[in-house]
């Protein structure tokens, strides 16, 4: 089977792997159909952020079931499932809280084990999500960013007639926004640096958007002094700047969802830190997608947005096409952010198998 693997130093290739074969009473054969890269997969590529060299990424796929283990009697062959990568213990008092993020032994599929950017895969029963018999592949592989969202707006209490703020319109904060969109926001705003990402937010419904580089925060707030009250910013770039900027535009008792991983230090002025204080922000941490029993509201959530067709995915995606296509564009990132999704898509070998 094909499978695109990453070696230390930024190389990624395309090679033979054998079939990956059922072990445990749980496991199941998934022929993966789509993959999508994630932003947190470029460190891992090019800047020595993977666990282990040479590794399979991909958390973000989906696939048909081929063969289940003996224990599992809830799937069956043809079914299309999605991948839940976390890999709780569920064994220590996180776990018996259902706080799965915290768990204190968790593994991940994709960063901490072999993932789904590969023709087939053998995941645990309790790592598959059934998804419903209209979802198309591609809404498959969405599931997991598309939750990520959906993770921070729960904890948040939800969304409806709040004022959704998005600091940046890369996919997670696209995906924050049509969710938002779907799920009765009263109006939802796009603040990003790059005027193609700003284009695309109006094309898929922003009230307003915003140029950063453009616009000082205090411009953006002035703009928005109309809709200061009942707040809701998520924080998707996970970049100090874009940190610092949310805490500027806020308005009073805004609630600040951070989503966005850093990798820089963030450095706050007195004068920044001040206004969470004067301003009673509610800074929300929101780590990955997952809450309630096993594996999550969200991911019910997800299906549900999906099967009312509120959420159009088709501008996001930059690239799609086979394991070469793939793995050349990953090499032309060279280390730069997305400009647009790249997936990984099987498709043409599944048919060749049909």
């Amino acid at each position: 089977m094909k499978s695109v693997v990453i070696h230390a130093g930024g190389s990624v290739t395309v090679e033979e792997q054998p079939l990956p074969q059922i072990e445990a009473r749980d496991d199941v054969l998934v022929q993966v159909s789509c993959s999508g890269l994630c932003g947190s997969d470029i460190p891992r590529i090019f800047h020595a952020g993977a666990h282990f060299y040479p590794i399979t990424l991909g958390h973000e796929f989906c696939g048909r079931v081929v063969e289940t283990g003996t224990g599992v009697s809830d799937l069956d062959a043809g079914d299309l499932v999605s991948c839940v990568p976390l890999q709780p213990c569920f064994d220590c008092e996180e776990c018996h809280r259902q706080l799965w993020s915290q768990c204190r032994n968790y593994r991940f599929i994709g960063s901490r084990s072999d993932g789904g950017n590969r023709e087939y895969i053998v995941v645990p029963r309790q790592n598959l999500f059934r998804l419903p018999a209209n979802t198309s592949p591609v809404e498959g592989a969405f599931f997991e960013p598309m939750t990520v969202s959906l993770h921070t707006i729960e904890l948040a209490g939800g969304c409806r007639d709040k004022e959704v703020i998005i600091v940046g319109a890369g996919t997670i904060g696209l995906l924050a926004m049509l969710c938002a969109k779907a799920l009765g926001a009263r109006s939802v705003t796009a603040i990003d640096i790059n005027p193609e990402r700003l284009a695309l937010s109006q094309r898929l419904g922003a009230d307003y958007v915003f140029n950063s580089a453009e616009m000082s925060a205090s411009d953006i707030r002035s703009e928005m002094s109309h809709r200061r009250f009942d707040q809701l910013i998520l924080e998707t770039a996970g970049a100090p700047q874009t940190v610092e900027l949310s805490i500027q535009i806020a308005g009073p008792q805004a609630q600040l969802g951070l989503i966005g991983t850093l990798h820089k230090d963030l450095n706050l002025s007195s004068a920044t830190f001040g206004q969470i204080l004067r301003k009673e922000l509610k800074v929300l941490g929101s780590w990955m997608n997952y809450s309630g029993a096993w594996p999550g509201v969200e991911w019910a959530q997800a299906t549900r947005l999906f099967e009312t067709g509120k959420i159009d995915l088709s501008a996001l995606i930059a690239v799609q096409g086979d394991a070469d296509v793939y793995a050349g564009a990953v090499a032309d990132l060279n280390g730069k952010p997305m400009s647009g999704k790249i997936m990984l898509d099987f498709s043409s070998h599944m048919e060749g198998q049909a």
